[in-house]
């Protein structure tokens, strides 16, 4: 498989030309890839507008994920924006107000999209045990669908966890409802290339982002939008809507390590048995060894280790004395991303580490699992009205306005617009939140809305 961005961007750095374009460092500079660094000159094609070697790059990428496929150098959060706005074009061309229908686990770049875009949303109320995951079956998402009557229905698969829920039904009935399925798999590009793939496009999804760099050699900030081809839309439609929110100097860094990924892309089915094998292999050592594992991705290794008697937030801490640097980890979990490109000895260090940090006694259940709080204002209008900062600790009976959640997750305890209830605010304090963002106390709806 070809490289052409890659090719290009080499032979222009080999003329060794006079720079004077963007950007300032005129290919010189102390990290080294400066003179790999360059923007929309003749010849490079231009991101939102593709019709040379980004185009031809791009098609390479459709091939290998048998749908078409466009690059993002913004992250998953440029492609979620994205998808948003194509689904709320999608329901007003049938003449529908855009309603999304979403899993609570949902990316904090979600609920930013909904505020830009104005969107409506509703949740889905699924009984999991954390604000991380989301226990989704076809049969609730139908009964969802139909007491909401959304226009699309939006999906975190994988979690941050590693749950995969059952997509094939569950596209399913979003197809014999007319409503479309968006999915956010920000952390399973590599599903497509499985042995029988797992990918959503492959399960019946409308619109889907893979975050290229989280589990591909991919530098960060690199991104594929995928769109069925049964949407019938344009590739300049998919690409204006990219534009929309997207920056006009992408970076051709990024752009080349894309188009530098698809050869690998390409080779990796005939790489995946081995290593899937070695994964597996050091999971089951593990669950033998008497650790707990949640999840069933299989290229992450989610451990929960209070059985044992450590915090997530205590194991990532041995595991960092012995050198070994965790993905994420809170009270609960600590989180493991593993790829064909940790080297060889990676796992067995690991499995080393593990089996070095010995049981202690049983640590009780953080007793923070998700409420059902009360909706008092939609976030697009939360987050855009005044606000104040307090102690997380005294915010019982407010109404939160914004996310105010870190990276990674990312995943609100509580959405912009709903009251803070007991169980928000022993999440505040399991997961040591010390202050939230709520509305400004005001005498009635009318002063809040009119308040400057």
């Amino acid at each position: 498989m070809n490289t052409p961005i890659y090719d290009f961007v080499s032979r222009y750095r080999d003329l060794r030309p006079a720079r004077f374009h963007m950007p300032g460092h005129k290919g010189r500079g102390p990290l080294g890839c400066e003179e790999l660094d360059l923007t929309e000159i003749p010849g490079a094609d231009s991101l939102y507008e593709a019709t040379g070697i980004i185009a031809e790059s791009e098609a390479n990428a459709a091939r290998l994920f048998g749908c078409p496929t466009f690059y993002s150098t913004e992250g998953s959060s440029h492609c979620i924006r994205a998808m948003l706005l194509l689904a709320a074009r999608h329901a007003a061309g049938q003449g529908r107000e855009p309603k999304i229908l979403a899993a609570r686990n949902a990316h904090s770049t979600f609920l930013s999209a909904v505020a830009l875009l104005r969107l409506k949303v509703c949740w889905l109320r699924d009984g999991a045990p954390t604000y991380l995951s989301a226990r989704l079956t076809p049969e609730g998402v139908e009964k969802a669908i139909l007491a909401e009557r959304p226009t699309a229905l939006y999906l975190t698969a994988p979690d941050y966890l590693g749950d995969l829920p059952d997509l094939g039904p569950i596209a399913a009935v979003c197809r014999r409802c007319g409503v479309l399925l968006l999915v956010d798999n920000a952390h399973g590009a590599y599903l497509r290339f499985l042995p029988s793939s797992r990918h959503p496009m492959d399960l019946g999804a409308d619109l889907c982002c893979d975050s290229a760099h989280k589990t591909c050699p991919v530098l960060t900030g690199g991104a594929w939008l995928h769109v069925s081809e049964r949407l019938g839309l344009p590739a300049p439609d998919v690409r204006e809507a990219l534009a929309i929110f997207g920056s006009t100097s992408p970076s051709y860094l990024i752009l080349q390590s894309l188009d530098l990924c698809n050869p690998w892309l390409e080779a990796l089915p005939g790489r995946m048995p081995e290593f899937l094998e070695k994964v597996e292999r050091l999971k089951a050592d593990l669950r033998a060894g008497g650790w707990t594992l949640y999840g069933d991705e299989p290229w992450k290794l989610t451990l929960r280790p209070r059985l044992r008697g450590l915090s997530g937030i205590e194991l990532a801490d041995a595991l960092a004395e012995r050198g070994i640097l965790c993905e994420f980890f809170d009270p609960d979990y600590a989180v493991l991303m593993l790829t064909p490109n940790n080297p060889d000895g990676d796992l067995e260090r690991l499995r080393t580490a593990l089996a070095a940090i010995g049981p202690r006694p049983a640590l009780p259940e953080i007793a923070a699992r998700p409420g059902r709080p009360e909706t008092v204002l939609p976030p697009a209008e939360a987050m855009l009205l005044p606000c104040e900062r307090i102690p997380a600790a005294q915010s019982l009976g407010r109404v939160l306005a914004r996310p105010g959640v870190s990276c990674p997750p990312a995943v609100p305890i509580l959405m912009p617009g709903e009251r803070i209830d007991e169980a928000a605010c022993a999440a505040f304090a399991a997961y040591g939140v010390e202050t939230c963002a709520v509305l400004r106390e005001t005498t009635n709806d009318s002063e809040r809305r009119n308040d400057p």
